[in-house]
């Protein structure tokens, strides 16, 4: 028996819709089992401390737990493989940092294309740094810092957590901006690289908030500025770097990727659940105690964030010519 044109469109417009409709109650039972975050650093840093939070607060809102996985090594590549190979489903989530878009350029081979392999999801956190010294460096602002450094050129060692960190390109874009030589002392970590800054081995560093905070306000350390676009309601009379050096703006980011070809839906799911916690007043102020001010958005507003930062790095990187350890 022939169809009738009518009843064979019907029939082809129910087809079509049928997989948009699985997909849609595939993200409403999402989801139903543990998930996994992907974390490319040790347990007890702020990264880690971050998605321990936001791990908490969708275990909570969709009621299965989201088991954070520390896998750290090679300046969180070892992280970003494992998601990338991971199945497109939405139970494998990675914790993205500034090294991946630091490790874009860094690295001349990749198993991975970040921007192509990793669907963005949501951003957490604009994590804040601070420009500090030694009490020992006579100045107590960044044109003096500028001035002195000018008149003793490499006489002047800066810290960081390693080579291609955050907190190392950091420091090489505040020297390429201001037109200053300083030697770069790269420490397994921020804790050694802090140590030797309070000892005075090393003059200056930029560094997380919550771990200098104290030693700046007992005097051990001279905070000159922080690094983000704007200043902090935690630190309302700190000035910007941005203010003498326009355009400077080195802040730490973060949020959640998922592997590319994952539905639509369940990454949409994922990002309202996290906006949701950024929103809720207890968690934005938990946030920035820990890191600085909260970034919510759209995928698409978070995928943008990431293209920017490896474009911005990728030009530090090279005129730096900076290599992996």
């Amino acid at each position: 028996m022939k169809l009738r044109r009518r009843q064979f469109l019907r029939l082809a417009a129910g087809g079509l819709a049928l997989p948009a409709l699985l997909r849609m109650a595939w993200a409403q039972n999402y989801p139903s089992r543990p998930v996994r975050i992907m974390v490319g650093a040790p347990a007890g840093g702020t990264a880690d401390i971050l998605t321990r939070l936001m791990a908490q607060w969708l275990s909570e809102r969709l009621g299965h737990p989201f088991v954070i996985e520390n896998r750290a090594g090679a300046g969180t590549n070892i992280a970003t493989e494992a998601v990338v190979k991971a199945a497109p489903n939405g139970y494998t989530l990675l914790l993205v940092a500034p090294a991946n878009a630091i490790n874009a350029t860094l690295y001349d081979k990749l198993a991975f294309n970040f921007i192509r392999d990793i669907a963005p999801v949501a951003g957490i956190t604009r994590a804040a740094n601070v420009l500090e010294v030694h009490p020992s460096v006579p100045v107590t602002t960044v044109p003096e810092f500028i001035a002195y450094a000018k008149a003793n050129p490499g006489k002047i060692n800066y810290a960081s957590a390693g080579t291609g960190t955050s907190l190392h390109v950091a420091g090489e874009m505040f020297k390429m901006m201001a037109g200053i030589d300083m030697v770069h002392i790269p420490y397994k970590g921020t804790a050694p690289a802090l140590t030797d800054l309070l000892g005075g081995q090393v003059q200056m560093m930029f560094d997380n908030i919550p771990t200098s905070i104290e030693h700046i306000r007992a005097g051990k350390l001279r905070a000159l500025a922080v690094n983000t676009a704007t200043r902090l309601e935690m630190l309302p009379d700190l000035p910007t770097v941005g203010e003498f050096l326009p355009g400077f703006e080195a802040s730490a980011f973060f949020g959640f990727g998922v592997p590319r070809n994952t539905p639509a839906e369940i990454v949409s799911k994922l990002n309202r659940e996290v906006n949701a916690g950024l929103a809720d007043p207890k968690m934005k102020a938990r946030i920035a105690e820990l890191a600085g001010p909260v970034l919510p958005g759209s995928p698409a507003e978070f995928g943008k964030v990431i293209a920017e930062e490896t474009e911005k790095w990728g030009k530090v990187v090279k005129f730096a010519g900076i290599k992996p350890d």
